[in-house]
């Protein structure tokens, strides 16, 4: 990933695909292999707390509540984004982090350093993958490196639930 490679991986939630996401030609080729429309922002992952104050310009005080007590995934799409790909970003310049607390991802982000691209590893518009026995051979076959971890495993996930923090402690849930 630190030479803008792009890889697929089993995540807190699904299986994504990711790229250094302060690249910006990482995260155009990202867009690519997921036919997805630029204007549609992506997540990051970070590893703790801590990092989201490097992303984001102002951390509003909810969001350090939200995250102490969320009992599971949790993407905060927080104002004022930077240090990031800016084509990465929304429109409005916002930006979507997940803190995330499972042991294999939360590891990768700290061995990289930086933040992760994180969106799931299908093209646009199909399902998402909670399996990797559900990722298409055109998927795997666009990525630079496919994680050999937890490929055989059978589970039942979800997305991450999204909330989108606006100025003046405006809360809205994106999704539950």
């Amino acid at each position: 990933m630190h030479d803008g490679g792009v890889i697929l991986y089993p995540t807190d939630t699904i299986w994504g695909i990711g790229c250094d996401a302060t690249n910006p030609e990482a995260v155009r080729r990202v867009f690519d292999i997921k036919q997805r429309n630029d204007s549609k922002a992506l997540l990051v992952l970070v590893d703790s707390p801590v990092k989201v104050d490097f992303y984001v310009s102002d951390v509003p005080d909810i969001a350090w509540d939200l995250l102490e007590v969320a009992d599971k995934p949790l993407t905060i799409i927080y104002p004022g984004a930077r240090n990031l790909a800016p084509n990465l970003l929304a429109e409005d310049g916002s930006v979507g982090i997940r803190v995330t607390r499972e042991p294999f991802s939360q590891r990768l982000c700290q061995q990289f350093r930086k933040a992760i691209v994180s969106t799931s590893a299908n093209v646009s518009g199909q399902p998402s993958p909670v399996n990797f026995s559900d990722i298409s051979e055109e998927i795997k076959s666009a990525v630079d490196y496919v994680v050999d971890f937890r490929r055989e495993e059978k589970i039942i996930s979800s997305p991450s639930s999204i909330i989108k923090l606006g100025k003046g402690g405006l809360i809205e849930i994106i999704r539950k």
